[in-house]
């Protein structure tokens, strides 16, 4: 019994000497005088209605605050056709009034500025740039365009892609499938 707490005791002093000569060892850190900081001098440049700021340190130490824009994002999903299906049947020259129902899932809220451009197929006597009704970020809108069947029979499809303020298409296309008959 003695000897098994002899051999603990020895054991336990080993790992002691062996994990002290193997820890990191520090050197004291010599002491340095105070010296003197220069002012810092703070700049400011504005632009209108900044939303974040940035904190730039350069090395004359001066601070700039330099405002950062906030980007959205763009996005039109389509959900549906809320008015004419996809291969109803018109006559020559009638009115159609065409309405989907789509949804702004981007974080940009869409105002005056956004449009609804023709990118294909038959414009069907439409303007090729129409409003783009003003939605918020995360909701639901429902789009209408006023088209004319055109006089020849036969079938016919007008495609549609929304535009933010910069011109850059954005989304889902929009479309309208129809059939002119006699």
């Amino acid at each position: 019994m003695r000897y098994k707490r002899f051999i603990l005791t020895f054991n336990l002093i080993l790992s002691f000497i062996i994990l002290s000569a193997c820890a990191e060892q520090t050197t004291p850190t010599p002491f340095r005088p105070p010296t003197s900081i220069p002012p810092t001098q703070i700049i400011f440049t504005s632009t209108p209605i900044p939303t974040t700021f940035s904190i730039t340190e350069t090395p004359t130490q001066q601070i700039i605050f330099t405002p950062t824009e906030s980007v959205c994002t763009n996005v039109l999903s389509f959900l549906d056709d809320v008015t004419v299906e996809d291969g109803t049947s018109f006559l020559p020259n009638a009115q159609i009034d065409k309405q989907w129902l789509i949804k702004n899932d981007g974080t940009c809220d869409w105002d005056s500025t956004y449009k609804l451009q023709w990118v294909g197929g038959d414009p069907m006597s439409a303007n090729t740039t129409q409003a783009l009704y003003p939605a918020r970020a995360g909701t639901q809108a429902t789009i209408r365009i006023l088209f004319t069947a055109p006089t020849d029979v036969g079938e016919y499809e007008s495609a549609w892609q929304a535009v933010d303020p910069d011109g850059n298409f954005f989304g889902d296309l929009i479309f309208i499938q129809i059939v002119v008959t006699q």
